[in-house]
């Protein structure tokens, strides 16, 4: 999603903290990485599968709490490019208070522009209105956790950037940068298993009435969906009406699997409840992942062989995927909806030894003609979100019709896909 543009502008203000040969490297390699747009075109299709697909073969849809399933990589791969695509695209100037406010308008472009697609303001097949009520606008989505790891990984290129050791040793000259990881990481933990979450009380309007419901916790370090920290921070911080009014917990057995407006008053008081799966605290953890993806950035500007990119990548592939099992195995768990710890390092090792194949495939053994299509939605990303996210794809679909407005195909592969 990220769009390759520098931090700064051409005026000839850069300092590298490689040798001139490092710099030419990294101005040869910034014109375009064909693998990364494939990528970045993948993440789209990835995303377009599951949302309409998920319906119809859940095994690929978001997993309800713990695990994983296919839905589930998307987001750690676009938080992945963005942090690959600015370690390309980055110019290291000496006006760092420029690069900083750049950055930070280009943060909130992207932010607002999110609020205004997955705020509510344009709403679903069904209705095809518009407009959304202030009191329960939805102020976190897709293109606004984007943002934050967009900002958070761009201000470590511009404040952290490398220190300019002998030799091309990736984390030693890095070290600050992965510090942050470890800092975010460190405070994400100590929030999730340390803040003490009480009894809380929400309301669910409905056309009967409203219902007052109680959801008892009293507890310390609970990772279910009805008494954890990040969920309590958003109550606190956003307010629950501007939560995710369908949380993916409501596909879980004790909510019988109903992810939809109308659950059962027979269900555990929490199914009513909304929760946002792209929350404050599980934000830290996600901008951890477009950090990441910048040292995998580092490591295809430093390096100018395929042998020594591939072998440095698959390197910290494999041992964030170890450490990352090894943490599911002790009790950490896969969540995306927190995005723990163990969720973050197997995401962004499958997100690695993904973009590795790409890289193998396309600018090795130059497979670049297969994957036309890939290319072009990943040079032209951002618009195709716009389109999927605001239906309006789906609108210019529904405009052709048989007979009645009603006989079109989004309403027949609705009906024949969704509502079987």
């Amino acid at each position: 999603m990220a769009e390759n543009q520098p931090l700064l502008g051409s005026n000839g203000e850069e300092v590298m903290c490689e040798s001139e040969t490092t710099d030419q490297r990294k101005s040869e390699t910034s014109s375009r990485v064909v693998s990364l747009d494939i990528f970045r075109g993948l993440c789209v299709f990835l995303m377009m599968l599951v949302d309409y697909g998920g319906s119809v073969f859940p095994s690929i849809a978001h997993s309800p709490w713990n695990g994983v399933h296919l839905a589930d990589f998307v987001m750690p791969f676009f938080l992945f490019v963005v942090g690959v695509s600015l370690a390309i695209v980055n110019k290291i100037a000496l006006d760092r208070t420029g690069a900083t406010l750049k950055v930070v308008i280009r943060t909130l472009k992207l932010f607002i522009l999110g609020i205004f697609l997955q705020g509510g303001y344009l709403h679903g097949i069904t209705g095809l209105t518009y407009g959304v009520d202030i009191e329960r606008i939805r102020w976190m989505g897709i293109l606004q956790r984007i943002a934050v790891g967009y900002i958070v990984a761009a201000l470590c290129e511009v404040w952290l950037p490398c220190q300019g050791m002998k030799g091309v040793v990736l984390f030693r000259n890095y070290i600050r940068q992965w510090c942050i990881i470890f800092v975010l990481c460190a405070i994400h933990c100590g929030v999730l298993y340390g803040l003490y979450v009480p009894d809380w009380q929400f309301s669910v309007s409905q056309s009967t009435g409203s219902t007052t419901y109680e959801v008892k916790c009293s507890v310390r370090g609970d990772l279910g969906p009805a008494c954890n920290s990040a969920g309590m921070i958003d109550r606190y911080i956003l307010g629950i009406n501007h939560l995710y009014a369908k949380p993916v917990y409501r596909n879980m057995k004790e909510c019988n699997g109903s992810n939809s407006d109308r659950v059962s008053t027979s269900m555990p008081s929490w199914c009513h409840a909304a929760f946002d799966p792209e929350g404050i605290l599980s934000s830290l953890t996600a901008a951890a992942t477009s950090i990441i993806g910048l040292q995998y950035g580092h490591i295809l500007v430093q390096f100018q062989d395929h042998k020594g990119r591939l072998y440095s990548w698959s390197i910290l592939s494999f041992s964030l995927l170890v450490a990352g099992v090894f943490l599911d195995f002790i009790g950490v768990p896969l969540n995306k909806s927190l995005y723990t710890i163990s969720y973050m390092l197997v995401t962004s090792a499958a997100s690695g030894i993904t973009f590795c194949l790409l890289y193998l495939l396309v600018d090795i053994y130059g497979w670049r003609r297969l994957m036309f299509v890939l290319e072009w939605m990943g040079k032209h990303s951002l618009s195709i979100f716009i389109l999927i996210t605001s239906n309006i794809a789906v609108i210019l679909l529904q405009g052709f019709y048989w007979r009645d407005p009603h006989n079109n195909i989004v309403g027949w592969v609705v009906t024949q896909f969704v509502h079987k």
